[in-house]
């Protein structure tokens, strides 16, 4: 299936841009930000040292992101959104708190994954609150699918984590039906169980709206078998 024909699972809304976010993608773009070429990444080349790397698939305003990067510095981060007002919040964050440690992509991040990631690469993923799509019409829109899944699956490295959040139900389960189908990953929970809430999680802008709206969190861990 060509790239022009694959269903995405985000509306590219750009929104618009503080003159903070946009002078600080203008800035700190060559810093902070990679750009997709022909060849796949090599972390180690880019943060100049071999350490775990961390991956946050759509990071919103980047708030909990920067935070991991805080708290772990020994690891590697790099974060994926389409959202450009997020992607320059998310660059302040990390020049006002001297962050050495963290990347951004604004790209899809099934392209990301498929053409520009290698196989066994990430120690971890993080996909917090990604668009639920809760119309029953729009599912087929939602990230997690077993094909996505698969492909998850090849970039964690063995005895690496994969860990999913949402505050929509629905998407919970689906989430935790079609990751425990996959047979490429052990629930820490056990088989159809949700995980306990992570206090290594920071909370997120999304989850903060989703409580405030009276939703319940559902958390998701697993480890690459």
């Amino acid at each position: 299936m060509t790239e022009r024909r694959r269903i995405r699972s985000y509306v590219r809304r750009q929104g618009r841009l503080t003159l903070a976010q946009s002078d600080a993608i203008a800035r700190l773009w060559p810093r902070f930000a990679l750009e997709l070429g022909s060849d796949r990444f090599d972390f180690a080349r880019i943060f100049g040292r071999e350490a775990p790397v961390v991956l946050e698939i759509g990071f919103g305003n980047g708030e909990a992101l920067a935070q991991l990067a805080i708290n772990a510095p020994e690891q590697n981060f790099v974060g994926i959104e389409v959202h450009r007002p997020g992607v320059g919040h998310l660059l302040r964050l990390l020049e006002s708190s001297a962050l050495t440690n963290a990347r951004v992509i604004c790209e899809d991040a099934a392209l990301v994954l498929r053409e520009h990631v290698s196989s066994a690469s990430l120690a971890q993923v993080l996909l917090w609150f990604s668009d639920p799509w809760p119309k029953k019409r729009h599912h087929k829109r939602r990230l997690v699918q077993p094909e996505f899944i698969a492909l998850l699956r090849e970039r964690i490295r063995p005895g690496g984590y994969l860990h999913l959040a949402t505050d929509w139900q629905d998407y919970a389960q689906h989430m935790l039906a079609t990751v425990d189908a996959d047979g490429g990953f052990v629930n820490l929970a056990g088989n159809g169980r949700y995980s306990p809430h992570s206090v290594s999680r920071p909370p997120t802008k999304f989850e903060q709206r989703g409580l405030r709206l009276g939703h319940e969190v559902w958390d998701l861990i697993y480890r690459r078998a």
